[in-house]
């Protein structure tokens, strides 16, 4: 299993599949034809549908040259496609000089069939939850951001603490902004009216509920603004891990060195769902962005918490089983409508599944591992148009009363 460095990317929003991948494939071409007099870049799948409400075509102009480039949105499909693919092209004069194929993977990762990239190196022996378990319990470790430490070695924390500057700037800024956010759908910013509201009762629950809310609108909404966020584990779902530890950090005292320790705990969440499953809209719907977003934050809780590794993998177990089946489907392919709100609902959920997994631990009989399989392949399952193709569910819904 890869490092966890690879889950934390800290980048501009608001796709990491559909701008944080592309630009960085860009990059690449760009760097092997630096003297092409135009490029013209061909994109498929939901990278077709939804790449103009998502900024691919912004990203890839910004980064290929505005005037020099041309995007071509194809509806073309073959056997085993990607859903987010794409193909460059250099050309000198009528001649194409150079062409790549690139396949966007999911939380700003990229692959080039055929070729191999220099990523992250595998740091971890371990593949899935059962594996590391056993480990943590053979070496008598209790604490899964102790096993973090042992792998990655202590250069882990100052990265984390790098992340988790990013993560509380982006929950203050989405705070003290208000305004419409751009694309199109008139969307208001809702995290400062959220916040600055005063409850009518002393009611510690809807406390709760209003605080972790407004920090999780307020990265999200960040995000759908281009603003700086960390994938956590895709930009999408980008702010349910922060709004958790934020709150946390702000109601019961943890510094910041405590929080980076639920920070990767996460991470190790995040990795494993990555490599056995999909963090990618595309391929498994909403469950693999808000889903796992949701696991890791439930992980983080539990391990800030101090509960043991078995209440941690309950927690995440918990968070994830509960979204098996969300559907992916961005109105005008835009991460606004249902994303924001999700990432509130989904941060709640994180709260839930962690306290279940304080008194219930001892009594499941569902593992990470299983529920993780379990999403995957009701992901693969999911017809097309519930995978960020913004042709079914909430966009066909929308797009269809704007024609009345």
């Amino acid at each position: 299993m890869k490092s966890i460095r690879d889950i934390y990317k800290i980048g501009v929003g608001p796709s990491s599949s559909h701008t944080m991948g592309p630009e960085r494939a860009a990059k690449i071409f760009l760097e092997r034809h630096p003297d092409a007099d135009r490029y013209r870049v061909t994109l498929y799948g939901s990278l077709s549908k939804t790449g103009v409400g998502h900024g691919t075509d912004r990203v890839l102009r910004h980064t290929l040259g505005d005037s020099r480039t041309g995007i071509v949105f194809s509806k073309d499909e073959w056997p085993g496609m990607h859903p987010n693919t794409m193909d460059l092209e250099a050309i000198v004069g009528e001649e194409v000089i150079g062409t790549m194929r690139i396949e966007s993977i999911g939380g700003g990762d990229i692959r080039i069939p055929g070729q191999t990239l220099l990523d992250s190196p595998e740091v971890y022996p371990e593949n899935s939850f059962a594996e590391v378990s056993d480990f943590c319990h053979w070496r008598y470790i209790d604490r899964l951001s102790d096993y973090v430490e042992l792998n990655e070695g202590e250069e882990i924390w100052p990265f984390l603490m790098e992340v988790w500057e990013v993560m509380k700037n982006a929950i203050e800024q989405g705070l003290s902004t208000t305004g419409t956010l751009p694309g199109g759908l008139r969307v208001e910013r809702k995290a400062k009216y959220l916040y600055d509201q005063v409850p009518h009762e002393d009611a510690p629950a809807l406390k709760e509920f209003q605080l972790i809310s407004a920090f999780a609108y307020a990265v999200a909404e960040q995000n759908a603004d281009n603003g700086l966020i960390v994938t956590a584990p895709t930009c999408g779902a980008c702010g349910v891990l922060p709004a958790v530890l934020r709150y946390a950090q702000v109601t019961r005292g943890f510094s910041d060195e405590q929080i980076v320790r639920g920070l990767a705990a996460a991470g190790i969440i995040g990795s494993l769902t990555k490599r056995n499953a999909s963090i990618s809209g595309a391929e498994c719907g909403c469950q693999a962005e808000i889903g796992t977003a949701c696991s890791m934050a439930a992980a983080a809780l539990a391990e800030i918490y101090g509960q043991n590794l078995d209440q941690v993998e309950y927690a995440a177990e918990v968070a994830m089983e509960h979204h098996l089946g969300l559907t992916c489907d961005p109105i005008c392919g835009l991460v606004q409508i249902p994303c924001i709100e999700r990432n509130a609902v989904a941060a709640l959920r994180a709260m839930n599944a962690c306290n279940m997994s304080y008194f219930l631990t001892g009594s499941r009989n569902i593992s990470y591992d299983m529920v993780c399989r379990a999403m995957h392949e009701t992901g693969i399952n999911l017809s097309h148009r519930f995978r960020e193709t913004s042709e079914g569910g909430l966009a066909k819904i929308y797009a269809r009363r704007q024609k009345l």
